[in-house]
């Protein structure tokens, strides 16, 4: 059986697209659903790659028992052809992404949506980046994904 794979995408790797995977991950897991699914997050940015996520972000995730363990890395071309579903957390992004694709000779294997796509609770189109915010972004940040990952996880189930 081939497994689906997807792949979160924000700017840098290491707040919004990083949370997003493990929120995925934790509740593929908690499903039974986990060796079904390859999973992984980048950046369209370059400025962290191999850095951990945010400590912000690991702190407000480890309090909902959500571990982030990715390392930040950068979209490649490669990625289209590789992933069923690349997710942008933003316009700018899905815009950037769109961008990659048009200048490189790839597929259309990969279906790719904004994440604000799958939402049910929240009305924001776009994940807001928390970098420069406060702690409580973070948070707000996670409740976002929580509802639109949840509601990609049942678009493809």
């Amino acid at each position: 059986m081939k497994k689906i794979s997807v792949l979160f995408v924000c700017l840098g790797n290491i707040c919004r697209s990083p949370a997003a995977e493990a929120i995925f991950l934790s509740l593929l897991e908690t499903k039974g659903l986990k060796d079904g699914f390859i999973v992984d997050s980048a950046g369209t940015g370059s400025w962290h790659i191999g850095k951990k996520a945010d400590s912000r972000m690991r702190i407000a995730a480890e309090r909902r028992d959500i571990n982030i363990l990715s390392r930040a890395r950068q979209i490649t071309i490669k990625d289209f052809d590789e992933f069923n579903y690349i997710l942008a957390m933003d316009d700018s992004n899905f815009r950037n992404i769109l961008d990659l694709k048009k200048r490189s000779a790839t597929s259309d294997y990969a279906s790719i949506k904004k994440i604000q796509d799958f939402r049910s609770v929240f009305n924001e189109q776009e994940v807001p980046d928390p970098y420069f915010g406060g702690d409580e972004g973070f948070d707000y940040v996670l409740n976002i994904l929580e509802d639109s990952v949840n509601g990609f996880l049942e678009s493809i189930s």
